[in-house]
């Protein structure tokens, strides 16, 4: 009856963790000894434990990632120009902590949004805010929150967001309107958090992609200044290759 009670005051603390694992401790182990110092060690090491994996799927839910990826499984077999020892380099994640850019350019289908959302979701696991976009839907996102008035709180949360995946930049030209806002959201984040960009284009394609020479001139300088470069580059697209791999259903 007492246990009960205990398992009652825990979780109305909201120490959840240290619930479960007293909870399997007396249901599993109550024949073996155990000191006091050491249960409590072991309950507290649950709660930590239980409170830090509560806060990764918090960030990893929060980062909105187009696709689940991590760095232990990108494959390094393909003929794409991915060296192994640049992205392990890369999944310290001491890049994020020196403020630090990613470029990540390449043909359509080679990999270019699974090695952002892998590098992402390994940023997440080191305790640093992720915040993933398409370029395209976050210029309608912004659009949006101009509307209803809501845009300086939209970029107050891009800026606090340690690292930020834009993804596919490049696919149409931007509008004046598209470069302000662009610049905003790279001028806060300049020096302070870093950024991950894929694009199908090299970063000396996109003054013209971008247009005003002088803000392209600014959002390039924000962007390529301190940024680690990954150019891949294969005779066919991965997933071409992967789909030509799969069979058909057979037919009922």
């Amino acid at each position: 009856m007492l246990v009960e009670q205990t398992f009652d005051k825990l979780n109305a603390m909201k120490l959840f963790g240290m619930a479960k694992a007293m909870r399997d401790w007396t249901e599993q182990t109550r024949d073996k000894e155990i000191s006091p110092a050491d249960l409590v060690g072991f309950l507290t090491d649950a709660e930590w434990v239980y409170r830090e994996n509560r806060k990764l799927q918090v960030r990893l839910t929060a980062a909105k990632f187009k696709m689940q990826a991590c760095v232990e499984d990108l494959d390094f077999g393909h003929a794409r120009g991915l060296a192994k020892s640049v992205v392990m380099e890369l999944a310290s994640s001491r890049w994020v902590q020196q403020h630090q850019n990613v470029i990540i350019t390449g043909h359509t289908g080679l990999g270019k949004s699974y090695l952002a959302c892998a590098l992402g979701q390994k940023a997440c696991r080191d305790g640093f805010s992720v915040v993933y976009r398409r370029a395209p839907r976050l210029f309608d996102e912004l659009a949006m929150a101009r509307a209803d008035g809501s845009y300086t709180h939209l970029l107050k949360r891009f800026a606090k967001a340690s690292v930020m995946v834009l993804d596919d930049f490049g696919l149409e030209a931007l509008t004046a309107q598209h470069r302000k806002d662009l610049l905003e959201i790279l001028d806060d984040r300049y020096n302070v958090t870093s950024t991950i960009i894929t694009s199908q284009l090299e970063p000396k394609e996109w003054h013209a992609v971008i247009g005003d020479p002088t803000l392209a001139d600014a959002i390039c300088d924000r962007l390529v200044h301190n940024a680690h470069r990954i150019k891949l580059a294969a005779s066919e697209s991965i997933r071409k290759t992967e789909g030509l791999t799969i069979k058909p259903k057979p037919a009922k």
